[in-house]
């Protein structure tokens, strides 16, 4: 993909695969005992460094150990293979986001060129992929936080395309938070051009990922990473004006649940907002739950808990679900347990199924 995509003077970044060697193994067999005797999949790297920060040997063997679960990406690597995987599940719509793309495009241990030359190949190698079916499949465009610039022009090539959302990891990247006077130029033009803006973090980024200040393990980081950013993604946003200078952008949080909103809300609400309201009082002028409700969008998982409590908190239109196919947690949908564990109506489940994803990824904000 990269070698076809990416422009041919950064051909010395191209992702490469780093294999495991026998020496590896035996030294792993002596550190871990036999049971751990086999060969690892192997490691991507760029330029002689690791694509992924703080992606242990003990990660490592984990993955391989649920091998199995792991080889489903190969479903979804051509829009083909996506599409058959759709009718299988009876998907008849698939937002398209990145996964290991997003930790190349925002990696600190890159030039910003780099960064910038990756999210146009793989906006130009997504194009070709949705090509396939474009009604069915819906590409979401990837930007560059590092360089401002680089995000407008972007920006023009995904509007251009026809697209109706970019994605954006929510940390404080090259020194800018989510807030940041430099992006207010992205922000107007998302909005007048109705691009939704979906945030979607991960775990092993070089970057400044919340967690890494003070952990290195796999389980602690998935842990902080993704709902923790999350929340501080929309308090940025909030905290800085931008909810309020935009009215009608969109945005929604990917990947981190949803069962933290009701009380993250619920202390921006009371124990900030109603007892500090002076402070704040030139960028939020009502209760941050009501920016929520009036333009955010939150993403929920299988098995969550006080799916109810934030149906009631911010409203069952502003639910979406997202099933990550092909990554090995979200292999099948079943809409049935869904319905089980959730307690959600068939009415609600078809506005979250249906109704939720249009109104964020299609209609401006009424």
């Amino acid at each position: 993909m990269w070698h076809d995509y990416l422009d041919e003077k950064y051909h010395e970044y191209l992702p490469y695969l780093v294999e495991d060697t026998l020496e590896d193994c035996a030294r792993r067999t002596l550190r871990y005992g036999m049971d751990k005797n086999f060969l690892l999949f192997p490691e991507v790297h760029v330029k002689g460094m690791p694509l992924y920060n703080n992606w242990s040997e003990s990660a490592r063997i984990d993955v391989f150990l649920h091998s199995e679960k792991h080889k489903s990406p190969y479903k979804a690597t051509t829009g083909e293979k996506q599409i058959e995987s759709m009718d299988a599940g009876n998907a008849e719509v698939a937002y398209i986001f990145p996964s290991a793309g997003l930790c190349l495009v925002n990696s600190e241990q890159l030039p910003t060129d780099v960064k910038v030359a990756y999210a146009n190949a793989y906006n130009r190698w997504l194009m070709d992929y949705c090509e396939y079916d474009k009604t069915r499949l819906r590409a979401i465009g990837v930007v560059c936080r590092y360089s401002p610039e680089a995000m407008l022009a972007e920006l023009d090539t995904i509007i251009t395309n026809g697209w109706t959302a970019v994605t954006l990891r929510p940390e404080v990247l090259g020194g800018r938070d989510l807030g940041h006077p430099d992006y207010e130029a992205f922000w107007a033009k998302c909005e007048s051009n109705n691009i939704a803006v979906a945030f979607h973090g991960s775990t092993h980024l070089y970057g400044n990922t919340t967690g890494t200040e003070r952990y290195s393990s796999r389980f602690a980081l998935h842990a902080c990473s993704h709902p923790m950013e999350a929340q501080m993604a929309f308090l940025s946003l909030l905290e800085s004006g931008v909810l309020e200078r935009y009215p009608a952008l969109k945005f929604a949080f990917f990947e981190a649940g949803a069962s933290w909103l009701p009380a993250w809300l619920w202390r921006l609400d009371e124990l900030c907002y109603e007892t500090m309201p002076t402070e704040m009082s030139h960028h939020i002028k009502m209760k941050p739950s009501d920016y929520f409700k009036r333009q955010c969008w939150i993403g929920f998982e299988f098995g969550e808990p006080c799916l109810r409590e934030v149906a009631n908190f911010v409203g069952i239109e502003k639910m979406l679900f997202g099933s990550d196919f092909p990554h090995p947690d979200h292999l099948q949908f079943d809409i049935e347990q869904l319905q089980e564990e959730s307690d959600f109506s068939i009415e609600e489940l078809e506005c979250i199924l249906q109704k939720s994803p249009a109104e964020f990824f299609e209609k401006p904000i009424s």
